[in-house]
């Protein structure tokens, strides 16, 4: 498990944070198992009440807006938002246009510099490859 705070928000930033996943696993129209296991993973350290997760597992359906999630969300639960958005829509291997532009307007929202998405995806991806190389220390591939 990833060191975080996000358990440490407050509920409705917590559920801020999880209908943004909820918007990025959709954009592209295609979930994979891949970027859903990292969903449920992160939805799994938002400590969301059963009624929230329920409204969470709705938007996977009838995904809010991007305006939508933006208007609730900010700080911290927003910074962890885009790191987590970033890490979901890598784990499939590749960001598509779509998944690129939401991030950049993420960023923005937050004041962030644009240059933090390329530095989130080689976070991301050097991520991959330190587990990835655990895997050949077992040697289970």
């Amino acid at each position: 498990m990833l060191p975080d705070t996000l358990h440490e928000l407050p509920r409705d930033e917590r559920f801020a944070y999880a209908k943004l996943l909820a918007y990025m696993i959709n954009i592209d129209d295609e979930i994979t198992i891949d970027e859903m296991t990292v969903f449920e993973q992160r939805l799994g350290t938002a400590l969301l009440s059963p009624s929230q997760r329920k409204m969470i597992r709705t938007y996977l359906k009838e995904p809010p807006s991007l305006d939508e999630c933006l208007a609730e969300l900010s700080g911290i639960a927003g910074k962890l938002a885009l790191r987590d958005a970033a890490l979901m829509t890598a784990a499939d291997g590749s960001i598509d246009e779509d998944e690129q532009v939401a991030l950049e307007a993420i960023a923005r929202h937050l004041n962030l510099d644009d240059e933090i998405i390329e530095r989130l995806l080689d976070w991301v991806m050097a991520g991959f490859d330190w587990m990835q190389d655990g895997l050949e220390l077992l040697n289970v591939e």
